[in-house]
This record gives structure tokens, sequence and C-alpha cells, in this order.
């Protein structure tokens, strides 16, 4: 095992517990934090596969503004930010349980049949090339309609704080 591997696990591992305790933490504002840690492990990994841009573009805009925004929503709703008791019965959570499992088994069997053993390539210059592109001429409509759901979610919460 390289040592790029042996990183690459330890970001998984933590990105995955990271991403288990942001879903069962009862707590809203620990569920923002855990997925700091969540993103933040998936930048890591962009970096390992030598894409700069895309990690401290995924470090700028999902860590910083989008976790920001979700914690700006929580203040501003006053949504309750301590514990609170979830009313699930035990059979509807052995049921998400075996859900998300089903789902984990069948990416894992589906990306190990696809790769098939073979390492990735690092193409470092043209990936970033090719992903400013992209973005800038194929995708500007939709990179733009996210910013204005995002401002349309903002106004909204700002509204829903706002005293009468």
């Amino acid at each position: 095992m390289t040592g790029q591997e042996l990183a690459f696990l330890v970001l998984a591992v933590i990105g995955g517990v990271a991403g288990l305790l942001v879903v069962t933490s009862r707590n809203v504002v620990h569920a923002a934090l855990y997925l700091v840690v969540a993103l933040s492990s998936v930048a890591g990994v962009y970096l390992l596969l030598a894409a700069p841009f895309v990690a401290f573009v995924q470090v700028i805009i999902y860590v910083g503004a989008i976790v920001v925004l979700l914690l700006f929503g929580i203040m501003l709703t006053r949504a309750p930010v301590g514990r609170r008791v979830l009313d699930n019965t035990p059979r509807a959570r052995v049921g998400a349980l075996v859900v998300g499992a089903g789902v984990f088994a069948m990416l894992t069997v589906f990306l190990a049949d696809a790769f098939d053993g073979r390492r990735i390539a690092n193409q470092a210059a043209t990936a970033t090339t090719a992903l400013g592109d992209s973005i800038f001429r194929n995708y500007v409509l939709p990179f733009e309609a996210v910013s204005v759901l995002l401002l349309a979610a903002l106004i909204g919460a700002i509204v829903l704080a706002r005293r009468d």
C-alpha cells in the first residue's frame, strides 16, 4: 500500500464517520460542523488526485459558503438547536439502516466492477483547463441557477425570521 492510498483510506474513514455523524446528530449546529469535516475530507481526496483547483473550490464554496449559509439560516429561523426527541420507531430505523446498507453495498460493487482493479491516471493540468471550460461554457446556466436558488433561500430565511 502506497502513501497516497493510505492517505486516501484515512480521509475516507474520516469523511465517512463525519457523514454518519451529520445524519445521526441530534444538534443541528453539531451536524453542520460535522458537515464541514466531511466536506473537508472530500477536498483532501481531490488534493490526493492532483486536482488542487477542485479542492480549493470545494473548500471555498462548500465548506465556506454553503455551511455558513446553513448556519445563518439556522440562526435566523430560530430552529431548535439542542437535543430533541425524534419520533422514529425502531422499525423505521431498522428499515433506514437496511436501505442505507443496501445502497452502500450496491455502489461499492458497481465502483469495484467499473474500475476492475485499474488505477486512475493523474491529469492535473488538462483537467483544470477542461473543468474551467465546462463550467463557464457548458454549465454556466445551472451554475447561475444554483446561486439564485441560494439567494432565494437566504431571503426566505430572513423573511421567516423577521418580526412583524
